[in-house]
């Protein structure tokens, strides 16, 4: 088969190397952004001699004879506003969370261990008979504590994430004063830490986890391998609560704000005096970034847990090659050299002079990372593979060459670079299919709703064609394990795409930050031009999310099929033809109940927005302060409430299908979930982010035809909030949720098939 050049050792070390290196460069990054000071620290000068006090940095405020001491105070007082409703709502989430993770680790626990009747005996293998393996016991402990890591794991990357971003945002607002450049550098380089701190934690508690559960497996890689699934479970599982539970949270703050804000009362958005408004940007942080964190990291530990399982049962596994074992972990490392490499090109290499320079600048950012991990994934192809392997393929081992998998890591990496820029070219106001969008407000809301919903189904065509082309390819090559390390080489570049994506929400806080804290009109246009990129990039992570959610729950369910022992899945047999049409109904019963938990909560704050502007003396004309506390409250209890149904609807209906209809039905269920559900999950982003984006072309006119269309106030850019208003939930709940019900279902039918394929199909065995 070949000799591998790197060694055992040298993987043992390069790999943790990696992820202190991720981890350290995220500190560097935080510690930069924490030069920017929220205490004024300046001397008591007039303007026309500050620069004598060696501040070279002319301020907007001291130019337009502004104090500058009160706007500073305002915006740490706004900043700790919103952080503290953000960490409140995240812990009441978390509580919630926390039963639900104890629970369902001792089902875990059960299922598995009553596979064998809680015996303590060695078995024989599932794919290998002739040796023996550790007892069913032993797997349900493993993957119960693989489970608890991943859950813990991503809860923590949801939470430091949004503390980051809240952090952030309005040192972002205040570097704005000094110039886009600067405020783009602290927006990004905080998205930075988050990514690095993401990507970095996964891998090294992963290989933490693998190196201790090794101790007592030893040479039973098997059962090691499939122990570790468990952990790619905990870390979906969390994402669906945050993601769901988030998106209701700040799309319910978001709509209220809007509809009697922008509409009725003809207030700009952020406006201080709006009830709504710490609620809104508290929502950014907890979706936005909290949500989006965890989501990617689940889909991270799944991906890595897929290519393990069948690596496991290949010649890797077999023959017990270490360094070609975690292959799947050394491309992650790499990673996150290539994006420590791209960050700098953002934050160091060139400078951003224009608020023409935002856009193209995150856009880089995809090509620069994309074209050196292309180089990555060659070298770590050649020193850490064999020349010829075999991969397991449904019973049968496949020989494989090693440029074949370096083929499939890379169809993986640029499938989503395509899949990217096609969201870009989909959402951002620079081109017509957005133009088109806030064109069509001219003649009301009805003909804004028609087209954006016309975008978003047009805008599935080409991702689905990416991914449908990156599933031949790799499948054709390498069978499952290349369907496994394709999901890993679009997630490989995962510090960078989330840099990007957390830089969304920080910007959108920095501008409502600015409003707020009373700030000139040239600092929100420079926050704004921000939040317009921001918006474009927010799209293209959920896309990335999405794709890689498609082509990790694919790997899941063949690794879910290999180990329930199913030769073929017969679409013809009404077993499995009843699972695939209920699979493909689910996400529609899902999308029903998120979307409508979103209004519900909207409703109520839409009510308590119109009593406190009718019931609030001087509100209106900012003599007397809102009670932003209320509106806080009815978002958290709204979001806590509402997303324990779909929350269930997910969990549950794997075990229900697995226990009493059997393994073949849950296979049609799985892959009907993933068809439908790929498709709704990015016409429903890419039809809110246009939305949005529609409405922010009008509100910023900068050409001639969008001048044609505003200003804010006018009747089609009325049209365009309430199109933008109706995307929310479409953008922010519904489709990145969708994501996270495709893989978690199939992860956490891999984690069960054990128990499925030995006690499952009760209701079949009784008729």
């Amino acid at each position: 088969m070949g000799t591998v050049l790197l060694s055992e050792l040298a993987t043992e070390i390069v790999i943790p190397i990696c992820a202190v290196i991720g981890i350290v460069f995220s500190l560097i990054q935080w510690f930069l952004v924490s030069r920017v000071k929220m205490t004024h620290e300046r001397p008591a000068t007039s303007p026309s001699n500050s620069k004598k006090n060696g501040f070279n940095d002319s301020l907007i405020e001291e130019e337009e004879g502004i104090n500058d001491h009160s706007v500073v105070a305002k915006c740490a007082e706004i900043q700790n506003a919103i952080s503290e409703g953000a960490t409140s709502f995240l812990f009441t989430e978390y509580q919630y969370v926390g039963v639900f993770m104890i629970a369902f680790a001792i089902l875990i626990f059960l299922f598995l261990g009553s596979v064998e009747g809680f015996s303590m005996k060695s078995r024989p293998c599932t794919y290998d008979q002739q040796n023996l393996c550790k007892p069913a016991l032993a797997t349900a402990v493993f993957s119960t504590v693989s489970f608890l890591l991943g859950a813990i794991t991503s809860v923590l990357s949801g939470f430091l994430g949004m503390k980051i971003a809240t952090y952030a945002n309005a040192r972002t607002t205040l570097e704005a004063r000094k110039g886009v450049g600067k405020a783009f550098i602290v927006a990004f380089r905080s998205g930075a830490v988050m990514g690095f701190l993401l990507a970095a934690n996964g891998l090294l508690v992963l290989y933490i986890a693998i190196n201790l559960f090794k101790l007592y497996y030893g040479d039973d890689w098997e059962g090691l391998f499939e122990a570790i699934t468990g952990y790619g479970l905990g870390g979906s599982s969390m994402a669906l609560f945050g993601r769901v539970g988030g998106g209701i949270y700040t799309k319910a703050a978001d709509v209220g704000a809007d509809l009697v804000g922008k509409v009725e009362r003809n207030i700009p958005e952020d406006d201080p005096r709006n009830p709504a408004v710490i609620a809104d940007n508290v929502g950014d942080n907890v979706g936005d970034i909290a949500g989006m964190g965890s989501d990617l990291f689940g889909s991270y530990a799944e991906s890595s847990c897929a290519a393990l399982v069948v690596a496991s049962i290949s010649s890797f596994g077999i023959n017990h090659e270490f360094t070609a074992m975690l292959y799947p972990l050394l491309i992650s490392s790499v990673g996150i050299l290539v994006c420590l490499i791209t960050t700098l090109f953002a934050t160091d290499f060139f400078e951003i002079k224009d608020v023409k320079e935002i856009e193209p600048a995150l856009k880089k950012q995809l090509i620069i990372s994309t074209i050196l991990m292309t180089v990555g994934i060659a070298i770590v192809t050649w020193i850490g593979l064999p020349s010829s392997f075999t991969i397991y393929n449904f019973g049968v081992q496949k020989v494989v060459k090693n440029w074949q998998l370096f083929l499939c890591v890379a169809v993986g990496l640029w499938a989503g670079l395509i899949i990217g820029f096609v969201t870009e070219y989909y959402t951002s106001n620079a081109y017509s299919p957005v133009q088109d969008v806030a064109d069509s407000c001219r003649t009301g809301a009805a003909t804004n709703v028609i087209f954006g919903l016309a975008l978003g189904y047009k805008s599935v065509i080409i991702p689905i064609f990416a991914i449908a082309v990156s599933i031949f390819v790799s499948f054709s090559f390498a069978a499952m394990y290349g369907i496994a390390v394709a999901a890993l080489g679009m997630l490989s570049t995962i510090a960078t795409g989330l840099a990007i994506d957390a830089y969304g929400p920080i910007s959108d806080n920095a501008g409502g930050i600015a409003e707020m804290a009373g700030m000139s009109h040239r600092i929100r246009e420079r926050t704004d031009a921000l939040d317009a990129a921001g918006n474009t990039t927010a799209a293209i992570g959920k896309g990335f999310a999405i794709g890689s959610a498609a082509l990790v729950s694919l790997a899941l369910f063949g690794a879910f099929v290999s180990r329930a022992a199913i030769s073929t899945v017969d679409v013809l047999t009404p077993k499995v033809f009843i699972g695939l049409i209920v699979g493909a109904m689910l996400p529609y019963w899902f999308s029903a109940m998120t979307m409508k938990s979103v209004g519900s909560a909207a409703l109520k704050m839409v009510e308590e927005v119109r009593r406190q502007f009718n019931t609030i003396p001087g509100l209106m004309e900012g003599l007397a302060k809102p009670d932003y506390a209320n509106c806080v409250k009815i978002s958290t209890d709204a979001s806590i409430k509402e997303m324990i149904p779909p929350g269930a609807l997910v969990m549950l209906t794997p075990l229900i299908v697995g226990t009493f209809f059997g393994v073949e039905t849950l296979s049609g269920v799985l892959a009907g979930s993933l068809v439908s559900g790929v498709q709704i999950a990015i016409s429903a982003s890419n039809t809110g982010g246009a939305w949005d984006n529609a409405k922010k072309y009008i509100e910023a006119g900068a050409s001639e035809h969008a001048r044609s269309l505003g200003p804010k106030g006018s009747d089609p850019h009325k049209a365009a909030v309430i199109g933008d208003t109706i995307g929310d939930p479409l953008k922010d709940t519904s489709g990145p949720s969708l994501n996270i019900l495709i893989k978690l279902m199939a992860v956490e039918s891999l984690v069960f098939a054990p128990f499925f394929a030995t006690h499952g199909g009760l209701l079949f065995k009784i008729f």
